[in-house]
């Protein structure tokens, strides 16, 4: 025997004897390793309405301890399980869509826990759309096309102002007489300025029948901007012909205070100045903020001054029980040069408005699947023109002040909505006397699911007006998920909607005491028939979208003032009243796109062709030439498109944004002949650079290229200007 097979036998007989020794050991303490056997938990997720929720994280830490940490994602049906040790645990649930959810759980040894958890709607959250339906639903749910603008679109862009940031949106065109304080409105679709309903925190934003004035609309303290396309009456009642946008202001999420202060400068002496302060104490959360801009303008008489006041706060009685004040206040003052590119300017016109929004809602529960929600709103336009040209000045006063009690049951794949509001509109048009309508509405909505892949909604409205009675309005629109896809080639849905729209006059039109223009209080709604459908592309696991919208709305019953020459001489023979004689049309397409090319560049854009046609308008030629049949409506380019690519780079985030409106039919309104506003292409640049102790320096550059163009024919646009200053931004820890 050698010496090898001597050592082997020696290690092997070395392994029986501690084998031997260990096994009573072992063999006795089995059951008490038994004893400590492992504990399990499943969970199912849902949203409100029943529905699963997928691709959450969920996340499970051992307590008081957090070192020891599980998580997975929830599968298609909502799905997750674990398998631990017995113990303490916190259970977290985190999706874009919903709010953080968080739960301690105690696992006894070999216990099975099963949950079923139904998270609430994160109404902030870019995923989730608010306008479009009765209750908050996924933006890929929405049967309407829906764009949503975010507070890292407004910081990225450091942009000030509501109305060009809504012009970035696709599908909306902005008309400015001017380039500091002009009229400033919208047109989305086609529509007219007026066809599109505008909601602060949920208070009507339009004067009662009429359109709005967006020049002193900030962004200070919005943290998401919602334009939701088509029809909304059935809904939202009148004003909503072609579309809804909605602003959301900043709610504070934080228990250390959060607290961001800005100053600016830049050419033309222009200054801004603001400061914002939210956070969260136990139940209760706030964000206030409050800003002040002033420019002496590029030339006569083109000072502007803005002064804005806003705050957000509400009250958590529990997960199902929520009140909120929401109040924004805004004050400007500016003077109005007129068309300098065709006439001088007036050395002393000027124009002041002052808007106030409020709401108060409360949400809560009573049981499992029934959900209410009271909102109550109060608005107030006053709009003061001061005109040395014609030796005249005007005041104008609107009041809107509404309830809108809603109820919403949900069950298995759905849920209906059942609501009443009433409103009372009111004010003062150039002075006395106080005029004053009483509206109301009933209105219910349903939604269904059908199966995975298939999604419907269908709701009316009766609208009973004090100026043209009961009218009743419908609403219906699906989604059809035609693949699902998360891989290079992800889903495909498909989109359809249609809808009735109304409008009521306006308070001038209905109640007017001029003697050479009277209001004709018999008025019928102006109405609109909006059909939407559309379809939805994502690629390279979600990192690219396409989208693309065909529309085709149809206006009817459209209000214009008729000449009547039986009025009194001293009329100048421009005496007349308001009939409901016009009608127009507008189709086309919105498409749009989203890049994420690499971690740090992303790239956006869009497109649209609405190609529009007056088709009746008996009055056009007492008013002006361009509004006669055949031609395009005025303000709305056939072409119009937007470009974005954001780059962070080395912790500095650039923004290079690109604007084309094409050439657009217009009016100089003075009899020069002037029918059309040529086309324009314009290029802004901002940056955001962050420096040490929570400084950053923030710049914008407008009108890159220093193109020359007018949103209005007459109104110079702002040639190449820029802005550059310091933010400090302090707390906002959990």
């Amino acid at each position: 025997m050698n010496r090898s097979t001597r050592l082997q036998r020696c290690f092997a007989f070395l392994f029986l004897f501690v084998f031997f020794l260990w096994f009573p050991a072992t063999h006795y303490a089995l059951p008490a390793f038994a004893a400590q056997s492992t504990a399990s938990i499943e969970g199912l997720l849902t949203d409100p309405s029943g529905a699963a929720v997928s691709r959450a994280t969920v996340t499970l830490r051992s307590v008081p301890s957090s070192s020891d940490r599980w998580q997975t994602v929830s599968g298609d049906e909502g799905q997750f399980r674990f398998e631990v040790a017995p113990g303490r645990y916190r259970l977290s649930i985190e999706h874009g869509s919903f709010r953080r959810f968080e739960q301690e759980i105690e696992l006894a040894p070999g216990e099975h826990r099963q949950i079923r958890m139904r998270l609430a709607i994160e109404t902030l959250s870019a995923s989730v759309v608010v306008s479009a339906e009765a209750q908050p639903i996924a933006a890929t749910a929405a049967s309407e096309l829906v764009t949503v603008l975010t507070r890292q679109d407004i910081s990225a862009r450091q942009e000030l102002w509501l109305a060009p940031m809504l012009q970035g949106g696709g599908g909306v065109n902005v008309a400015r007489e001017g380039p500091f304080g002009g009229l400033t409105t919208l047109f989305l679709d086609g529509g007219n300025s007026n066809f599109t309903k505008v909601l602060i925190d949920g208070a009507p934003a339009n004067q009662p029948g009429g359109d709005i004035d967006f020049e002193g609309l900030d962004l200070e303290n919005v943290d998401k901007i919602e334009i939701v396309h088509g029809a909304s009456s059935a809904l939202l009642g009148s004003d909503a012909m072609t579309g809804v946008v909605q602003v959301f202001s900043h709610r504070g999420t934080t228990s250390t205070p959060a607290l961001v202060l800005k100053g600016e400068g830049g050419t033309f002496q222009s200054g801004d100045g603001s400061g914002q302060l939210s956070g969260l104490l136990g139940a209760f959360d706030y964000s206030a903020s409050s800003s002040y801009f002033s420019t002496a303008g590029q030339g006569l008489n083109d000072y502007f001054r803005n002064a804005a006041l806003s705050g957000n706060f509400g009250w958590r009685f529990s997960e199902n029980d929520q009140m909120r004040l929401s109040l924004r206040n805004d004050s400007n003052d500016a003077g109005q040069p007129g068309q300098t590119l065709l006439v001088p300017p007036t050395p002393d016109d000027h124009f002041n408005q002052h808007d106030f929004f409020s709401s108060f809602t409360w949400d809560f529960s009573t049981g499992e699947h029934w959900k209410h929600s009271l909102v109550a709103t109060d608005s107030y336009i006053r709009q003061f023109l001061d005109d040395s040209f014609f030796a005249f000045s005007t005041l104008n006063r609107f009041y809107r002040t509404g309830l809108d009690a809603r109820s919403s049951y949900s069950f298995a794949n759905g849920g209906v909505s059942l609501g009443y509001e009433y409103e009372v509109e009111n004010g003062e048009v150039g002075g006395p006397p106080h005029v004053r309508r009483n509206n109301q509405a009933g209105y219910t909505e349903l939604r269904y699911q059908i199966g995975k892949r298939i999604s419907a909604t269908a709701g009316t409205r009766a609208e009973d007006n004090a100026s043209f009675g009961t009218r009743v309005v419908p609403r219906v629109g699906g989604v059809y998920t035609l693949r699902f896809g998360r891989d290079f080639w992800g889903a495909t849905r498909l989109r359809a909607s249609y809808g009735l729209g109304i409008k009521e006059p306006t308070l001038v039109q209905s109640f007017d005491q001029s003697p050479c223009s009277p209001g004709n209080a018999g008025l019928r709604p102006e109405r609109s028939t909006t059909v939407e459908v559309g379809i939805e592309q994502t690629l390279a696991s979600d990192r690219i979208k396409f989208e693309v919208t065909y529309f085709h709305n149809i206006f009817h019953d459209i209000v214009s003032f008729a000449p009547d020459p039986s009025f009194p001489a001293f009329c100048g023979g421009f005496g007349g009243t308001f009939f409901n004689t016009d009608r127009a049309r507008a189709f086309g397409a919105n498409t749009s796109f989203e890049a994420k090319v690499t971690t740090w560049l992303r790239v956006t854009g869009n497109y649209a062709y609405d190609d529009t046609r007056v088709l009746a308008a008996p009055n056009a030629a007492f008013i002006d030439p361009t509004l006669e049949p055949g031609n395009r409506l005025l303000h709305r380019p056939l072409h119009s498109a937007n470009l974005a690519l954001n780059a962070t780079v080395r912790r500095t985030n650039w923004n290079l944004a690109g604007t084309y409106v094409g050439r657009a039919t217009d009016s100089d309104f003075m009899g020069l002949g002037i029918t059309s506003n040529p086309a324009w292409l314009r290029w802004d640049l901002a940056t955001i650079l962050p420096l040490r102790y929570g400084l950053s320096v923030t710049a914008r550059v407008e009108n890159l290229f220093d193109r020359r163009y007018s949103d209005a024919v007459g109104y110079p646009a702002l040639r190449l200007n820029y802005r550059i200053g310091l933010t400090y931004a302090w707390g906002g820890r959990q």
